[in-house]
């Protein structure tokens, strides 16, 4: 993520959504400063990782399209997925051309700190309907 998630409510919301992806697969939550140049050579990308995009212009989703993706991608053996969220200037374009797949979450804008707790929400549910849990119901 570009930035820090400021508010105190958004931030528990994220840490909880991500706690709870923690059940199911290993999580880190990265923040970085800013998109400046010594930032991100900070940021270290793995060549066979799943690198996605949030971009508005990305393929949107369905929860249960974003279930049987993200179940697809754990089936063929997908050992790191990573997930950029830009800050509300979104990701310089030495970044975006790292990224194999885009993805939005709305046809809605919304401010980037809460398009994080949309994404970890949608992991997390993603998760839980793979696992047939009843949380999506």
């Amino acid at each position: 993520m570009l930035g820090k998630t400021r508010r105190e409510e958004v931030r528990a919301l994220l840490e909880d959504y991500v706690g709870r992806i923690g059940r199911y697969a290993e999580t880190e939550v990265i923040a970085l400063r800013d998109a400046g140049p010594a930032t991100l050579r900070k940021l270290k990308i793995d060549p066979g990782a799943t690198v996605v995009l949030l971009d508005a212009a990305g393929k949107q989703h369905t929860s249960q399209q974003f279930a049987r993706w993200l179940g697809d991608l754990r089936d063929r053996g997908t050992r790191e997925l990573i997930f950029l969220c830009g800050d509300a200037e979104g990701f310089p374009d030495e970044i975006r051309a790292k990224a194999k797949q885009k993805i939005s979450l709305s046809a809605f804008t919304m401010p980037h700190e809460f398009a994080r707790v949309v994404l970890a929400e949608q992991i997390y549910r993603a998760f839980a309907i793979l696992a047939g849990h009843p949380y999506p119901k």
